[in-house]
């Protein structure tokens, strides 16, 4: 029987600090399972080179440190770092590591943000070892963070842009989650992945196919922790499609 890491690591993380904590480890889980399918199939193109100073690519441990550094570059993507962002980043990693863990991570994280990093470097890592879903969600993580002090600059714009090209994002995909964070005229269809032109039945087609992808009965790992992670984006989704129709005159 086939040992599956995101499921097990999600549980913890869910029973460590709900909702946020289950998608933390469910990142991790799945990223630990790629790592792992992946050195089985193809050893001798795995992992940094020997002289990258970052951990080996199979432990959960390169993942807390990449993550750590695509945290501290948005939180000091404007220049200086918010108070409200280390709130939020501190207290989700309590949540999901403990106190011990999370005190280790943030002294790594005041010293990450005092440094510059190869971005490329760190995002090819993650997308050679993360599922696409896991990559979406470490995008809205960012926002996230970014919108901690109730305004997301365009400087953290810009690199959340960036590290999300680089992640291998489609740029549909980026708009759609940019505009649950980033209201704009054309938000509602954007989230839908759709030009303010699309009609009833092309507006209907995309809202039933972004139900699909975020309704919370269908993310991946079938478990109470993800259905409550995926629930704002659903939210979302269907928000949009309602504006549309209202504004529309449609029925």
């Amino acid at each position: 029987m086939k040992l599956h890491f995101s499921i097990i690591a999600a549980v913890f993380g869910f029973v460590a600090s709900g909702p946020l904590g289950a998608i933390i480890g469910f990142l991790i889980g799945m990223y630990i399972d790629y790592s792992r399918n992946s050195s089985t199939q193809n050893k001798s193109n795995y992992g940094p080179s020997e002289n990258t100073s970052y951990p080996r690519a199979n432990q959960p441990q390169d993942f807390k440190h990449s993550l750590l550094i695509l945290i501290s570059a948005i939180m000091n993507a404007d220049g200086s770092v918010m108070k409200s962002e280390l709130e939020m980043v501190k207290s989700m990693l309590v949540r999901t590591y403990g106190k011990d863990e999370s005190l280790k991570l943030l002294l790594r994280l005041r010293e990450l943000i005092k440094q510059s990093h190869n971005l490329i470097e760190v995002c090819r890592n993650l997308r050679i070892r993360m599922h696409y879903a896991s990559r979406l969600e470490l995008v809205h993580i960012l926002f996230r963070i970014s919108q901690a002090d109730s305004h997301i600059s365009n400087p953290e714009l810009a690199l959340i842009q960036h590290i999300a090209s680089q992640l291998g994002i489609s740029t549909p995909d980026y708009l759609s989650i940019r505009a649950m964070f980033v209201v704009s005229v054309n938000s509602d269809y954007q989230i839908l992945e759709i030009s303010p032109s699309a009609g009833e039945e092309e507006t209907k087609k995309a809202y039933r196919k972004m139900v699909m992808r975020f309704h919370p009965d269908r993310l991946q790992g079938l478990n109470s922790a993800e259905k409550k992670a995926a629930e704002a984006k659903f939210i979302s989704v269907q928000k949009a499609y309602e504006h549309i129709k209202k504004n529309k005159s449609w029925l």
